[in-house]
């Protein structure tokens, strides 16, 4: 099968472009012809407002060279990850005139929310869900703080709404997991063409064994990702249990501070991914604090790889993500104390050893890199006929 894997980089690296770079691996090792179409975020700085308010609407150029890479390579299917701000949606129409069919995974929440990420004021927000117009991300000045930046962004996803791309001009969406779906679903996306697959980790790591008698933090330093939950937590544990924050963000000066006051707390900065595989292996278990929905976290399925439980929100995608008392535990989301409480019980219970076979299991029942090519394909099969 000849395939086109589109993606727009982020200026910071995270999960998605690594998810983009894992399935175009993964489809070039059996054996499939893959063209990659991307741009960077970088470019933006090269953009005047307007020029780049045009382009985020409706980008002529990312048409027309998606059209003929599309022609070129004869393609059987174009699969977009992330297309804000630079290629936007006119890649679609482009892919499907050029005789492709179209996928596009939802990693985050953009086509119902102009943050992508539901969530606002330290808190869950879905005030612009089913709006023809989502004002309100205006006038709270959603994206980036900015009047104008969340004026544009509501533009475009209000003109093509209407104009009806996101329900006409892509062939499925690939949600990553069942309570995305529902939520785009609720936001007024099509049912029948949303698919639940989740990510993958691959190679496998293979099982670590979780005697580093530490807990781990790894992700970005920022509020949403419930930063602050977790320092307040190692505060009130009882126990001298260290913890790792791994990561890098606007809330690094606030850990490092945290860090410098609890000797129990150590900020080891951003780290390579062969050192966090190392720490994920040795982790009693992984803290996922988030106070927003989340996607599908690939920090999660790292760990799961590893045979380490998660401990994380009672929130969105991380009910569905970790099963409570199987592969890890829940704690009541933005509450300090019961996180706490939470990693006291888990600890001193004496299911972790149990739990650890539980946990490795799971990974390779559903997020090795061959379940998730026998699922990918799935959906490329079923559009190509």
């Amino acid at each position: 099968m000849k395939i086109v894997v589109a993606h727009n980089f982020y200026q910071q690296a995270g999960g998605e472009d690594q998810v983009f770079a894992d399935e175009t691996a993964l489809l070039e090792s059996h054996g499939h012809t893959v063209a990659r179409h991307t741009v960077h975020n970088d470019e933006v700085a090269n953009l005047g407002r307007l020029t780049l308010a045009g382009r985020t609407i409706w980008n002529r150029q990312s048409h027309r060279e998606l059209f003929d890479l599309v022609q070129r390579e004869r393609a059987d299917v174009v699969h977009f990850h992330n297309t804000f701000p630079l290629l936007s949606p006119s890649v679609y129409s482009a892919a499907r005139s050029a005789g492709a069919a179209v996928v596009q995974t939802l990693h985050n929440y953009r086509l119902i929310c102009p943050t992508a990420i539901l969530y606002r004021n330290e808190k869950v927000c879905e005030d612009c869900m089913n709006r023809k117009v989502p004002w309100p991300a205006v006038v709270h000045r959603c994206y980036r703080g900015s009047f104008g930046a969340s004026m544009v962004t509501v533009a475009m996803l209000s003109v093509h709404h209407s104009r009806g791309t996101f329900a006409n001009d892509v062939d499925a969406y690939i949600a990553l997991t069942e309570f995305a779906k529902a939520k785009f679903v609720q936001g007024g996306m099509p049912a029948d063409k949303i698919t639940v697959k989740p990510n993958f980790v691959g190679p496998d790591p293979g099982v670590g064994e979780g005697r580093g008698n530490f807990c781990l933090f790894v992700g970005r330093l920022t509020e949403a990702k419930g930063i602050d939950v977790l320092l307040k937590a190692w505060k009130l544990l009882p126990d001298p249990i260290e913890l790792k924050i791994a990561g890098d963000g606007e809330l690094a000066p606030h850990v490092r501070d945290a860090a410098a006051s609890n000797p129990r707390i150590h900020f080891v900065g951003r780290l390579p991914s062969d050192q966090i595989n190392d720490l994920m292996g040795k982790a009693t278990a992984l803290i996922f604090p988030s106070v927003w929905y989340e996607g599908l976290p690939k920090t999660i399925l790292e760990a799961y790889a590893r045979g380490t439980p998660v401990i994380a929100s009672r929130l969105g995608s991380m009910i569905e993500l970790v099963r409570d008392g199987i592969t890890g535990a829940h704690f009541t989301a933005n509450d300090p104390a019961d996180l706490a409480a939470t990693v006291a019980r888990l600890l001193a219970g004496g299911t972790l050893p149990t739990m650890r076979t539980a946990v490795r299991e799971y990974y390779l029942s559903k997020y090795t890199a061959e379940a998730n090519y026998r699922m990918l394909m799935d959906v490329y099969e079923r559009l190509t006929g």
